[in-house]
């Protein structure tokens, strides 16, 4: 799954992940009093929202990107209803060749860490059939319990041919408060880009450059950002944090080797609620999935330009 996301960047020339990471909020009314009209004012109605506001924007650009990312707990907060809005989702970006990452920051241990490696990954066994649970392509991974919860991850990930990206260096204010402590004379994030590197030798795809062990790698810390893409050379970078929450093109281009791989940026409310920007608000909600359309474009040619320029 890594050459197939690799061969779809190049094919788009878009090295982006959408985040479908929808909240009530950004879902137009509309859509909403559509949704409520047929299943009220329930966990079921507010899932019907969210699954027509996801189909309106992944019908606006899955031209456009080789890959979505539909955080799991957006769907959650709206108990069982919302998993099968998730569900649906990932399916239907399967259904448009679109890459899905499930970012559902699993990390566990044992046979909990198995169950959550089958589940999102690969197939559960009932009776003398097997079935595919969630059936992302990828999966967000919190390694912070060791290798005890990254090992049942990466054997799925042989047997499938998928893949996982592991949390590293995450992009939120106070990451640093662990992630940025020292450990024999370098910060914790370095040793786990160590360990990632690691892991991703051992889960090597038959063919290609890129391990099926990929990390994730806040665009808000640009500098950690050079140090981590030296430390791990054959690792694919999740790097998300564009946008709304304020990585630039230009911050980006360093996660990037020469020939323009090695990383995807994610922008999600950038997108999926561009139309509620001051930039996109001449489209309005009607057709906030063109707004959708247009951020993605514009954040293909910042991306572009960055690396033009770099």
């Amino acid at each position: 799954m890594i050459n197939k996301l690799i061969t779809k960047i190049q094919k788009t020339n878009a090295p982006i992940v959408v985040g479908l990471d929808p909240m009530m909020k950004f879902v137009p009314e509309y859509i909403k009093q559509a949704a409520f009209a047929e299943y009220g004012e329930t966990l079921e109605g507010a899932a019907e929202a969210i699954w027509q506001y996801n189909k309106g924007i992944v019908d606006a650009i899955y031209d456009l990107v080789p890959a979505v990312k539909p955080q799991i707990a957006m769907y959650e907060q709206f108990g069982i209803p919302g998993l099968v809005a998730f569900k649906k989702t990932v399916d239907y970006c399967k259904e448009k060749d679109l890459v899905v990452i499930g970012d559902v920051k699993r990390g566990d241990i044992g046979s909990t860490s198995e169950a959550y490696a089958v589940g999102h990954l690969g197939k559960v066994q009932v009776g003398s059939k097997m079935f595919a649970g969630f059936d992302e392509d990828f999966a967000t991974v919190n390694p912070y319990l060791g290798s005890d919860g990254i090992k049942p991850f990466t054997k799925v990930c042989l047997e499938e041919k998928k893949g996982i990206f592991v949390l590293v260096k995450t992009s939120n204010p106070s990451s640093g408060e662990f992630q940025d402590r020292l450990i024999d004379g370098k910060p914790l994030y370095e040793h786990m880009g160590e360990k990632v590197a690691a892991w991703g030798a051992e889960c090597m795809p038959e063919s290609g450059n890129y391990s099926y062990v990929g990390a994730v790698v806040g665009a808000t810390y640009p500098e950690q950002g050079k140090i981590l893409s030296k430390v791990m050379p054959n690792t694919f970078i999740l790097v998300p944090g564009y946008g709304a929450a304020g990585g630039e093109g230009a911050d980006l281009a360093h996660f990037f080797n020469e020939d323009g791989l090695g990383a995807i940026i994610n922008s999600s409310r950038g997108i999926i609620a561009a139309y509620q920007q001051e930039a996109y608000a001449s489209y309005g909600e009607k057709n906030y999935a063109d707004a959708s359309r247009a951020a993605v474009i514009a954040m293909r040619e910042d991306i572009a330009s960055a690396l033009q320029n770099r």
